[in-house]
This record gives C-alpha cells, structure tokens and sequence, in this order.
C-alpha cells in the first residue's frame, strides 16, 4: 500500500475519475489533494480507517473502458500498483513498483508473468481485472487484508490461470479459511504452493489432503503452526 498520503490521494482522486494520466496532472489542484491528506492525517481514528477503507474501494474499481484501451495486462499492472502490489513481466528479470514507470511500448507488448500482492490492498472487486491474464505464472499474496475465500475462488475460476499459474504463495491473510486453499485444486498445473499463518485454516491435514488427491504433482510446503 502506498505510504505517500500526497501521492495515495492523488492516485485516489485520478481513479475515482477513471484517470490513468501521470500523477502530475492532477497535482495542480492543491486545495483538494491538501483537504484530503489533511483528513487522512487529523482525525480520530475511526475516520481515518473510514477514510482509507474508502481510498482502497476506489483503488480496486475496474476501468473497462481503460482494458479495452491499453490491453488486460497494462490495466491489471496499473490496478496492482495503484494498491501496493508489484508486478514482473515477460522478459524482466526486476519487479514494477512504481505506477509512474511502468514501461511503454505498443499495446500488448507488456505481459503480466508474476505479481506479489505483499501488504497490497487488492480486493475481490478489481479481481475483474485479472481476466484476460494469458501468462501469469507466479502469484504472491503475503499480509493482505482483504484476500478472503471469495478471492482466491475467484481467481480460480478464471480458466486462463487455471492453465498458467504453477506457483502460489499465502501467508499472513488471516481472512483466508480451509474453503479458500481447497479452492486452488482447479489450478490445473500449480506445482508449487506455500501456506504459512493463516489461522482460518481449521482442518490442516484434510485440505492437503483433498489437493494433492487433485493435483498429484503439487508440492506443498507448510508453516501453519
């Protein structure tokens, strides 16, 4: 998530307007971007969580105008740097962070191989934006608040990545239960899977058990007590 409160709202700001220009653009309007940290900043606690609890709904709100415009990939790598995520492409050995400089380049140049969601603010309503992934191979979702059940079912339901995806990772996402894990056995080819502190796994040995009955070449590696 970013910790930039100037840069956060801006961004904010720009994706409640479906805007995906250089933050630059919108800077010039000073009066709102200080009104607006200086709520973040000022008031009681439980304003503040409503308040970033409002700026990461409008982080995930899916642009489908914006995906049809620069291709799946580009529009999923801004969602997932606008929330705290990195993604890696085709050819990249380095990981994206900066939403400023994704690279450039004709549309669908750029595809989408890995992302780590690491203390992200992804949700389950931008997951739309995950679609049209053809070549994602390697997902990461590490102390992310909002990965619940309902995400990760999700994400597997999408039969591109029921295809790509070999390898996940879910740590530290403590909305995450038993339903969630058993969830991935539709991940076709997922080779490699690591569970570490989720506490709303209940029944351990019962979930492994009903994956690797589905996904026989799969291997798991646990930190769950």
């Amino acid at each position: 998530m970013c910790r930039n409160p100037a840069v956060f709202v801006c961004l904010a700001v720009r994706a409640s307007r479906g805007d995906n220009s250089p933050c630059a653009v919108w800077l010039s309007d000073m009066r709102l971007l200080s009104q607006a940290v200086k709520f973040a900043v000022t008031h009681p606690e439980k304003s503040r969580r409503h308040f970033w609890g409002w700026l990461n709904a409008v982080f995930n709100k899916v642009d489908y105008e914006r995906i049809k415009a620069v291709g799946p990939d580009r529009a999923a790598a801004e969602w997932l740097l606008r929330c705290g995520a990195k993604v890696r492409f085709q050819d990249f050995d380095r990981w994206h962070h900066d939403y400023n400089a994704l690279p450039t380049g004709s549309l669908g140049r750029y595809k989408i191989q890995a992302i780590d969601a690491t203390e992200s603010c992804i949700m389950y309503k931008g997951f739309d934006y995950l679609d049209g992934l053809k070549h994602l191979e390697e997902v990461k979702f590490n102390k992310c608040i909002y990965i619940e059940d309902a995400c990760l079912e999700r994400l597997t339901s999408i039969e591109n990545l029921q295809e790509s995806l070999y390898m996940m990772e879910v740590v530290s996402c403590g909305n995450v239960t038993d339903k969630g894990i058993i969830a991935l056995h539709k991940l076709r080819n997922l080779e490699y899977l690591f569970l570490s502190d989720l506490p709303g796994i209940k029944d351990r040995q019962t979930t492994v058990d009903r994956l690797q009955t589905a996904l026989p070449r799969l291997e798991i590696q646990l930190d769950l007590d």
